[in-house]
Order: C-alpha cells, then structure tokens, then sequence
C-alpha cells in the first residue's frame, strides 16, 4: 500500500508541470481525482510489468537451435492462486471504493438549494426558485450545497462542469439530477457533453460562484420577479386545473395541498411517492397514474405547456406541500 501511496503522490506532484485535469472546485472533486489517480497508477504499473515479463521471457526463453525442444511445464499452483487472488481484489477495492464514490455523489444534501435545468438546441436555460432565469450561466454561492433538477426540451444533452467533476445526461421525457458545493469562487466553464446537432459546440456556458453575500445581492437586483411557485399559481388558475383540484378536496380530483413527497395508492395497488417525475407524469399523461376514487377525467397537457411551464406547475405544487405543513404545526 505504502508504493501506491508514493506512486499516487509521484503522479499528483508531475500534474503540476503537466496538468491531466481541471482543478478542482467542489467538494467531491478531490475524492473523484483520488480514484482516478489510483486507476491511472494501476495501468501504469501492469502495462509495465506484463510487457516487461514479455520481453524478458522472449529472450531468455527464446528457441536457440532450430531443433532445441523445450522442456515441459509443470503447474505451480502459487502462482496460479496468486495471478487469480490479487487481480480479483484489486476488483474488489475498485468496485467498493468507486460505488462508495457514486453512492455519495448521487444524494444531495437535505439542505441543498434547489436549481432547474432545460436544454434545448443549443442552450441551457436555468432557473432559480425565486424566479431569476439566466441562459447559458449559472450564478451559484460557494460552499453551499446545489441541486440541479434537470430536463431537455428535444433531444440528449449533457450537462458537464468539469472543475466540479460533476456531469449527467440530460434527457427529453423524464427528470435527472445533480448536485455539488463549489468550494473556490471563479467563473468555470459548463459544456455540454454529449453530441446534439449542428451546433453542438456552442452549447456552452459559464458557472459563476460567488460570496454568500455577493450571491444574495445578485438575487436581489432582480427583485420583483415573480417566483417560479407563483408563476406555476398563475398557469395553474389559468388552465383551469383549479376546477377540479380545489384546496378543500370537492372537486372532481384530489387536493393538491399537502401531497408532495407523500405516497399514493395507484388504481393498479402500486404505491407511488409523489415527486418531481411522479408530477410530471401527472401532467404530460395523467391516465398512466390514476387514483382510485376519481374520475379518469384529466385531460393531457402535452404540447400545451414547455418543460419550463411544468417545472414552474411542480414548484407550485411543492409549495403547497409547504403550506401543509406549515399548518400542520400550527
């Protein structure tokens, strides 16, 4: 262990002269190097010694005489324990130490500030819960955890800040996330990272992390901006989804308070729990998640309304989840 570890400080101390990476601005970004480092030191080091036994056995064992005959082998069974043993716990380690890495990475923090996502050819399109929209920029403040909630508008993107180490497909129909907590302040580069046209290459953008404070103020100088909830209230009154939904639960569906990150009991007895893809679907193609008691009577929304506009309906939504419980402790 004490040669890889002198290996992997070799390896991190060359990056300096000659840089194998961006560097490293969240929180997670040194425990992804770690790995890489690791695997890069591994390969290093087979690739030398196989290709080394290979060239010294072809010519200490090289045939001499065109008649020489060689002598035959006999198995030695530590070495056939050792080349199956080793290698299978090198796998091991590999497999624990990255599934550990990914496991961590793929659970955001209970706390963390909520940011939406669209892509679209060729742009991304972000908005904050307070209702400030940005294009092809990210405003995030440092040292505080961010969870990206995104969607594509047409086809795959791929949403990549490489000094985060963070990167996921965006896809058209269904909901992905991530998340990070930048650590430096700077303006870094976002790429799109998978191939979606002709103008694929533009697809890019800046991140902007900023002093809480600095953050603060920058929300602020939009003030006056309808949120995304209430923006989500205004399309909800105005495609009448009220009629049915009333708060007080006697309309011809169920009440809408309260029901975010619940459970509910499908006509088919399946359990859901009631998020952002559960809402979505509600949505885009009501009849696939049905309710018992209730009338299959809710019309389809899909092609009336953008991915924006549904973020915005699921922010509303969530906020009257909010509201339930704040009165609940009332």
């Amino acid at each position: 262990m004490g040669i890889v570890q002198t290996g992997l400080q070799h390896l991190a101390a060359a990056t300096l002269w000659f840089p194998l990476k961006p560097e490293a601005a969240s929180s997670i970004a040194e425990n992804v190097d770690r790995l890489y480092y690791f695997l890069t030191a591994l390969t290093l080091f087979f690739t030398v010694l196989i290709f080394g036994t290979i060239f010294v056995f072809m010519i200490k064992y090289r045939r001499r005489t065109p008649d020489e005959i060689p002598p035959d082998t006999v198995t030695y069974m530590p070495l056939e324990l050792a080349w199956t043993i080793i290698p299978t716990l090198i796998c091991v380690v590999i497999f624990v130490w990255a599934s550990w890495l990914y496991v961590r990475n793929s659970v955001p923090p209970a706390a963390s500030t909520e940011m939406f996502v669209v892509g679209k050819q060729w742009m991304w399109h972000i908005q904050h819960p307070e209702g400030v929209r940005e294009i092809n920029e990210l405003h995030v403040p440092v040292n505080t955890p961010v969870k990206l909630t995104m969607t594509s508008e047409d086809v795959i993107h791929d949403f990549y800040i490489p000094v985060f180490r963070v990167k996921h497909d965006v896809t058209p129909g269904r909901y992905s996330s991530i998340w990070f907590e930048a650590t430096e302040k700077g303006t870094f580069h976002l790429f799109c990272a998978q191939y979606c046209g002709t103008d694929h290459s533009e697809m890019i953008g800046w991140v902007y992390v900023m002093a809480p404070q600095e953050y603060a103020a920058w929300l602020a100088s939009s003030a006056g901006t309808p949120s995304m909830a209430q923006d989500g209230q205004r399309l909800f009154n105005q495609l009448g989804c009220a009629s049915c939904h009333s708060s007080d639960n006697t309309g011809r569906g169920p009440s809408l308070n309260g029901i975010y990150g619940t459970e509910q009991r499908m006509i088919s007895g399946d359990l859901k729990l009631v998020d952002e893809t559960f809402i979505r679907q509600s949505i885009v193609n009501p009849h696939s998640v049905a309710l018992p008691n209730y009338p299959p009577i809710m019309p389809t929304f899909q092609g009336q309304v953008s991915e924006e506009q549904v973020l915005q309906l699921i922010a509303y939504v969530k906020s009257l989840a909010g509201e339930e419980r704040t009165s609940n402790a009332k």
